[in-house]
């Protein structure tokens, strides 16, 4: 059996995994391979045998067997059988949980803390304990977490929830992520009380280390220097720096993984040069399991420690070993042992980074050999692992930073700076704190220098381009084209031909969505009613909620819809003074023109032209037409592709009187907040279809649009509702009794 037999079987494994979320597509990959091995000896004469090629076959479609054997699933006892249906605040029931805590406490973007929970037991006000497993995904006061650590036995009063899947396009999926993480309900919790404690533990190394780099460093730059070397999702880092880097092209310099490793095993066998393979192989063994250890069992550092600890057998059986075949063998075991990281984030960049190091460093430091031959690899390895992680980066968050190369080639000395340094601060802060604290404080103005770079690239305009995201078929054909630079003489050689294709297949569909779509979106939101307007290539926002739904429902949207520009933004707020969500919302994305209902009383939290409404006002937006009914209260009639819609808020029974004397005629959607309805609005109006934002419909509006014939929506129910003129109107969340609506 040969190396490339053994790679494919590899590979075959690897891509039945990620065929679990194609229909049928494990057995698209059987066939594909059967055959490949009927035909592949014509176009490749270096194929291998046909019976490769059918244990290919057979390996793709048993991985989508074995991933949907793992798939976790809640037992009987589960605590999330304990849980409401409905996320509805009224009718929650305050239980105590009790269990042994499985991780150190974090502070979450709203200061919480927050931490994993295996629960033993469940008990209710008005029963008795019972018994209960399964793990639980805590948040409770930031007070509450403080002194809390692995191993403790604890009890959380608190109430229960079922996680929502995405309600808006492009938001986070937490139903998916604690499924991955084999969770399947909530808590919020009130009280922790502490039952048993525990003693050593890696936490408490980990704890020592952070606290002594951070006493004279301070804060940012202490944790900071923490998190290069035990990884980001073990220190606390501020939010705000860690956007920064993820923004700028950074966020691997945060995340424990093989550059750590790298330089673990470089220092140990460094001092060690003039012992023997046995006590170097001890050695590195001994400092690849406290890394370990100390970042966490994470999918990323273990396959990091794992390749480095088949460096190290290499090492002592004194034979030489191909990092490209070690790098398959790793991803294959732990991924037969855990096949739920096929889709872990950090795995999968991890994976394809080390993959692009391998492969495309060394062709394209051939074709840079017009720079010096000291700078061209360090010009070849950040690119090679940009362009290997791209197309995951794409069609998982659709933005790229233009500035990620260049600020990866001036921020590669200080990160190596700061990780060997910090690193030596962790060993000396064990031995005394202090010792560790100053050689932390050594690293001060590296620190400084870097934080400097991060945050002035991420203020450059342009910093993070939104090409949307891109189809699963895009990002699988952008693989094939690296692949075949990588396998194929003739490719590698005329490697802009397959630039220009990986070209052609992200700028299409960005540029046929922003010159030809036409939609409207209505996103749900807990606060207040958010629209947005999309008009072959030109987008009107009404409203943008508070700072939280500005950065988490109104920006993802935008950045995954591929949109770089508003040209016309609608705030609905009374205030002389901008709102805290839309000055979050203009930092991240331009606007052209901004209309309020009032005059601001100073334009410098505004980048934007600046026009007050005025009542009755009619405005023309490309193929927009708005007509501003009222300003406080705040209404609007919209003509669009032939469609009337009237939007308003929480009107009075006086206010809707005075709506109806505007002379409305036959309304085609009506948006509203789901409040109470004048019957008389509802005949006027005569509406298709109504959208109420919010999580219920008042009963006597739900009766009178029933009667109607009315089509409603919620959108704390059905999620965003959007409408296209050739699909008409399509829930994200379709419930049993709305389906889609054509108009």
């Amino acid at each position: 059996m040969t190396a490339t037999a053994f790679i494919l079987w590899c590979a075959a494994y690897l891509l039945g995994l990620f065929a679990t979320r194609l229909p049928f597509g494990g057995w698209v990959l059987f066939i594909g391979c059967l055959l490949l091995a009927l035909v592949s000896r014509r176009f490749w004469r270096r194929s291998p045998k046909r019976w490769v090629w059918v244990v290919a076959a057979c390996l793709s479609l048993l991985a989508t067997f074995w991933f949907q054997v793992r798939s976790p699933q809640p037992g009987p006892q589960d605590v999330s059988w304990f849980a409401p249906t409905a996320d509805i605040r009224p009718t929650e029931t305050v239980v105590k949980v009790a269990g042994k805590l499985d991780s150190l406490p974090r502070v979450t973007r709203s200061q919480k803390g927050q931490f994993w929970l295996m629960v033993k037991q469940i008990s209710q006000s008005d029963s008795s304990p019972q018994r209960a497993s399964g793990k639980l995904y805590v948040t409770v006061p930031l007070l509450q977490a403080t002194g809390l650590h692995p191993g403790q036995a604890i009890a959380v009063s608190g109430t229960l929830y079922r996680p929502q899947p995405a309600t808006n396009p492009g938001g986070f999926d937490f139903q998916a992520y604690l499924q991955q993480e084999g969770s399947f309900a909530g808590m919020r919790g009130s009280q922790v009380e502490i039952v048993r404690n525990t003693g050593w533990g890696w936490w408490l190394v980990r704890q020592r280390i952070v606290r002594s780099q951070m006493r004279w460093l301070g804060s940012p730059a202490g944790p900071l220097v923490s998190a290069m070397v035990l990884g980001g999702r073990g220190v606390d880092l501020p939010y705000n720096v860690k956007d920064q880097f993820v923004r700028v092209g950074l966020a691997h310099a945060l995340a424990a993984s093989g550059f750590q490793t790298s330089l673990i095993l470089g220092v140990v066998l460094s001092l060690l040069s003039r012992y023997s393979a046995k006590v170097k192989f001890a050695a590195g063994c001994l400092a690849l399991l406290t890394f370990i250890g100390l970042s966490g069992a994470q999918p990323a550092v273990l396959r990091a420690a794992l390749m480095g600890f088949g460096g190290l057998v290499a090492l002592l059986l004194d034979r030489t070993i191909k990092p490209l075949g070690a790098l398959f063998v790793v991803a294959t075991l732990m991924l037969v042992w855990n096949p739920l990281w096929i889709w872990d984030l950090g795995f999968q960049l991890s994976f394809l980074a080390t993959l692009g190091l391998l492969v495309t460093v060394s062709p394209l430091t051939k074709w840079l050999d017009w720079l010096p031959s000291a700078i061209a690899p360090l010009v070849a390895v950040p690119v090679a692992a940009y362009l290997w992680t791209l197309p995951v980066q794409l069609q998982a968050f659709g933005v790229v930073s233009p500035y990620s190369i260049p600020v990866n080639l001036v921020t590669t000395p200080l990160i190596s700076i700061l990780s060997l340094g910090g690193m030596a601060s962790a060993l000396a802060s064990l031995v005394w704190s202090p010792a560790g604290s100053a050689i932390a404080w050594l690293l001060n103005y590296p620190t400084q220098v870097l934080l400097g770079i991060v945050e002035t690239t991420s203020r450059l305009p342009g910093n993070a381009y939104a090409t949307g995201t891109i189809a699963v078929w895009v990002a699988i054909s952008l693989y094939g084209l690296l692949c075949l630079t990588w396998l194929q003489s003739w490719w590698r050689r005329h490697a802009w031909v397959a630039l220009g294709f990986a070209s052609l297949l992200i700028c299409v569909p960005v540029w046929q969505a922003q010159t030809q779509l036409v939609r409207v979106t209505a996103l749900a939101s807990t606060s207040e009613p958010i629209m947005v307007f999309q008009m072959s290539g030109k987008v009107a926002l009404l409203n943008t909620g508070d700072a939280k739904t500005a950065g988490f429902t109104v920006l993802p949207f935008l950045q995954k819809s591929g949109i770089n520009q508003i040209d016309w933004a609608f705030a609905q707020t009374s205030s002389l003074t901008p709102n805290a969500g839309l000055q979050a919302l203009i930092r991240q994305v331009p606007v052209r023109q901004l209309f309020l209902p009032s005059q601001p009383q100073t334009l410098s939290g505004f980048a934007a032209q600046v026009e007050v409404l005025a009542p009755k006002q009619l405005i023309h937006l490309n193929q927009l037409d708005l007509r501003w009914l009222s300003t406080n209260p705040t209404a609007a009639e919209f003509q669009l592709d032939g469609q009337t819609w009237l939007w308003f808020g929480k009107l009075s029974p006086d206010q809707q009187r005075d709506l109806l004397k505007t002379k409305l005629g036959q309304t085609d959607v009506l948006c509203w907040s789901g409040g109470w309805l004048l019957p008389e609005l509802v005949d006027a109006l005569h509406p298709e279809v109504a959208i109420a934002f919010g999580r219920q419909v008042h009963p006597v509006a739900q009766q009178n649009l029933q009667k109607a014939g009315t089509q409603v929506f919620t959108t704390g129910i059905d999620g965003a509702i959007q409408w296209t003129p050739q699909a008409g109107f399509h829930a994200m969340m379709e419930s049993s009794d709305n389906s889609a609506v054509a108009l």
